[in-house]
């Protein structure tokens, strides 16, 4: 049972790309255009620093799958592109493997693959400590992964339904202290006050994994005879109301759900993220064109990026959080109810002097 839902998860999350419609509140977000402000291309730097961790660049690959000969497959192909770009790359949920070891290798392959890279390692929020050391050694990670997932489990026909353990294990898994901590939700979003929570406890950030992108809500109720769980199809927040929410809760957060191309990853770091990643957008490249042409497209899409914080005068991914924001739409709507400052967003270089000549002067 468990081997045909990893591989109907492939299946539906794939569907779903490809059927795919409707509103990307990403869209309701867009930059203050100076044009003055553009800097020289070797200034730009796509490093990034959060929580004690250092990537080259700000762009990862998300947790995906694993557990069956297809889904090793997948992550061989995942863990190569990962490899020849210095892309970081999250496993799938390691409790395929956690449940049975036979299933190892579809996981081990993202390391065997990708020996020096920066490889997170991913489990549930009811997994034991001694269970995420298992899924650390498996993978040698460099970091740990605990996905919530509450919508998903309500909608999965043999889901759990007991989420009462998931706060106090989080606070014993982060407490072990042996990798930095990273909670994601798998596209519901993560609210401020949850992200208050998490920081208290002891969790290292927060991958707010907002609606937009794949909606295991959806996949789990396709799984099910009558499809009755429709109602929570699109459930929670966007990644860019989560973002919102999160901005000054005192934690680095990590941003995924609904991340389509370049421009994405920026606004989504302008938002605040210190880092951005994808998994629909990425798996559907890779099934079409193999390893190959996720190499090219993780590739364009660091370019891209670099070209857009060239043009908006970002050194660096951070700087991108100083550039004037407007937000529009329901977005906008969002952040009255929730009491956000959207006006703020709209004047910060202002006050942070971020806007540069061809000189590096200030304008």
């Amino acid at each position: 049972m468990s081997a045909q839902r990893k591989d109907d998860h492939v299946r539906l999350a794939i569907e779903q790309q490809d059927t795919r419609s409707g509103i990307n509140q990403f869209d309701e977000v867009s930059f203050v255009h100076h044009a003055l402000a553009g800097i020289d291309r070797p200034q730009v730097s796509l490093d990034t620093t959060f929580a004690g961790i250092s990537w080259q660049v700000p762009l990862y690959i998300n947790a995906m799958t694993g557990g069956t000969a297809k889904t090793g497959v997948i992550n061989r192909g995942l863990a190569t592109a990962a490899r020849e770009t210095g892309v970081p790359i999250a496993s799938g949920s390691v409790h395929a493997y956690l449940k049975d070891p036979t299933c190892a290798d579809t996981f081990r392959v993202l390391r065997q693959e990708n020996p020096h890279g920066f490889v997170i390692a991913n489990v549930n929020a009811t997994a034991s400590v001694d269970d995420t050391r298992r899924a650390l050694d498996l993978l040698e990670a460099d970091a740990l992964q605990i996905h919530v997932n509450t919508a998903q489990e309500t909608a999965m026909p043999e889901g759990d339904r007991s989420f009462g353990s998931w706060v106090p294990q989080i606070e014993k898994i982060a407490a072990a202290g042996d990798v930095p901590v990273i909670v994601k939700e798998v596209g519901n979003g993560l609210s401020r006050e949850t992200v208050l929570l998490l920081r208290q406890l002891g969790v290292h950030a927060a991958d707010v994994g907002g609606r937009g992108g794949t909606d295991f809500a959806r996949i789990e109720n396709g799984r099910r005879p009558l499809g009755d769980y429709a109602f929570l199809h699109d459930w929670g927040q966007s990644t860019a109301a989560c973002l919102l929410d999160a901005q000054s809760a005192g934690l680095p957060v990590l941003a995924s759900g609904g991340i389509r191309h370049p421009l994405d990853v920026a606004r989504a770091l302008a938002l605040g993220a210190s880092g951005v990643g994808a998994s629909g957008v990425f798996l559907r490249t890779l099934l079409d064109g193999g390893p190959e042409a996720l190499i090219e497209q993780l590739t364009n899409w660091l370019d891209q990026l670099a070209a857009l914080q060239t043009m908006l005068g970002a050194r660096t991914p951070a700087d991108l959080a100083s550039n004037d924001l407007i937000i529009h739409g329901t977005l906008r709507s969002f952040c009255a109810d929730r009491g956000i400052d959207t006006g703020r967003l709209a004047r910060r270089s202002r006050s942070a002097d971020t806007l540069h000549n061809a000189t590096g002067k200030a304008q």
